[in-house]
């Protein structure tokens, strides 16, 4: 079987599609049932739904495309299953507590900077301290 290149990346991007879809359709029931087919309508549980998506799509380009250029340089780490499955749960914590989930807006916004500045940081400091990798740690095999 072929070898999967940057299995993280790969699931990270899948899972965040997922959950993209997830929100979309959130805010597509509070619009049916609100009647609201553009903006928002000033209701406020629309307004809510819509910051959630947007807030995804704000943050979540950027976390991916840094797991990708850690994940090409250095290979597929454990820690770097743990940040990537970490920010997708926090962006899922994150839209529910939008909706009044009791701390899951802090813990998803807490979770979110932490991956974004820790990854950030990581990836600027990766020229300076070096990333030994070989291409094979970089892939799956797949039987």
């Amino acid at each position: 079987m072929a070898s999967v290149l940057l299995p993280i990346t790969l699931a990270a991007a899948g899972g965040a599609g997922i959950i993209n879809f997830w929100l979309a359709v959130r805010t597509g029931l509070i619009r049916r049932a609100t009647g609201v087919e553009l903006g928002d309508g000033g209701s406020a549980p629309l307004i809510r739904r819509m910051r959630a998506h947007a807030n995804f799509v704000e943050y979540t380009p950027f976390v991916l495309l840094l797991i990708a250029l850690i994940e090409f340089n250095i290979g597929s780490p454990a820690w770097l299953w743990v940040v990537s499955a970490a920010f997708l749960l926090s962006r899922v914590a994150h839209a529910l507590g939008m909706d009044g989930m009791p701390a899951g807006r802090a813990i998803g916004t807490a979770v979110t900077f932490a991956a974004l500045v820790g990854l950030s940081a990581y990836a600027v400091a990766l020229p300076f301290i070096g990333g030994a990798h070989t291409a094979a740690e970089t892939m799956i095999r797949i039987r």
